[in-house]
């Protein structure tokens, strides 16, 4: 556990939590198509989990990768597309799966730039939720998890690409982002 001051939400936890967002995404979606997009890099590990437990014939899946920071450790105030949708979502029902959801400003954007683009139905999914954090208005349809106003590391979530495969959810020790 070198970098974890602490462990949040074990293995077992996140995977339990997992299943029943499945269950609830297959019921909602029950006999309708649905297209699932990740927001990279973070939401991998959740995504591929909730995948493989999502229980609809018509599923496809497609990922985003978008930036406020430029770079930085502060929001620029303009999202960045980096990764583009590779399919047209006119007509579609679309999940956006994150691995957080924080301020709420990226997502937020996101979302109005998507609308633009006609899908039939947009919600957003996301295992760990910070509304302590949120300065932006954000509906999130799926929430696994609220969690505290400390800095998160894994299951997706990293500090400086480190710590992306712990299989739970910890909070980094203070002395390593704080050097």
């Amino acid at each position: 556990m070198n970098g974890v001051e602490k462990i949040l939400i074990d293995e077992q936890t996140l995977n339990e939590k997992v299943k029943e967002l499945a269950q609830r995404i297959t019921e909602d979606y029950k006999g309708k198509p649905l297209l699932i997009v990740g927001i990279l890099k973070g939401s991998v590990p959740f995504m591929a989990d909730l995948l493989r437990l999502i229980k609809l014939e018509d599923l496809s899946i497609d990922f985003m990768s978008v930036s406020s920071y430029n770079g930085g450790t502060v929001s620029s105030g303009r999202i960045r597309i980096i990764k583009d949708l590779d399919v047209d979502i006119n007509g579609k029902n679309v999940l956006i799966v994150e691995d957080i959801v924080d301020t709420g400003f990226t997502l937020s954007k996101l979302k109005d730039m998507l609308m633009i683009r006609n899908p039939k139905s947009l919600k957003i999914c996301t295992i760990l939720n910070k509304p302590s954090r949120r300065t932006t208005p954000i509906d999130v349809d799926y929430i696994g998890f609220d969690v505290p106003d400390e800095f998160i590391i894994g299951y997706g979530l990293d500090y400086d690409e480190k710590y992306r495969n712990l299989p739970y959810v910890g909070i980094l020790k203070r002395e390593i982002y704080e050097k």
